[in-house]
């Protein structure tokens, strides 16, 4: 019977070693991890962030204990979470390039930048206003929710990720379908 017990402690005790180790790496290394995450991302919050979800996917491993070098695994977790998420970023930048109009672009539609308040244009303005409004209460739920948490309250996609319990690609994603259906409205 005491075999029984030995078994069960020593299977607990697996979780709570895990606990320690993460405990410890969390305590040695967090502040240089972030730090080092942020000169790679030029960016004090998403470096915080990256740095969170490297923990966060240490901490699922189921032993942490056989990892012979538990420092350098999360900082090869968190450099790649780092470069997945640079890589969103720049396909996502180049995106809205590519959509953005340039200044040229403008100045043939318009004629010129002067004549740009002219009532004509103010009515057409007004129209593309109401395509934009009709375009976004017809996106899927998830796709309105993302877009308007964006563009109206202004959260970073981490944020409005942990807010509707979705991963950030999938908030990208969302983002991306509200704009090209938008601009797909105005071509029209």
């Amino acid at each position: 019977m005491s075999n029984n017990n030995k078994s069960n402690s020593s299977e607990g005790k697996c979780p709570e070693k895990n606990k320690t180790i993460l405990e410890q790496l969390f305590n040695e290394h967090a502040p240089g991890l972030v730090r080092f995450l942020a000169r790679k991302t030029r960016n004090q919050e998403d470096a915080e962030d990256i740095a969170q979800g490297a923990f966060l996917r240490i901490q699922k491993l189921e032993n942490l204990d056989k990892l012979d070098n538990p420092r350098a695994y999360l900082y090869q977790t968190a450099s790649n979470l780092a470069i997945d998420q640079l890589r969103r970023a720049k396909l996502h930048r180049g995106y809205l390039q590519s959509e953005t109009p340039t200044a040229p672009e403008i100045e043939e539609s318009s004629g010129n930048y002067v004549d740009q308040a002219t009532p004509e244009r103010l009515l057409s303005a007004k129209e593309e206003l109401v395509q934009i409004e009709e375009t976004i209460s017809d996106l899927p739920f998830k796709a309105r929710q993302a877009f308007l948490l964006h563009r109206t309250k202004g959260l970073a996609y981490s944020d409005i990720a942990k807010e509707m319990g979705v991963s950030v690609s999938s908030v990208e994603k969302y983002i991306l379908l509200a704009l090209r259906q938008c601009h797909q409205a105005l071509k029209h």
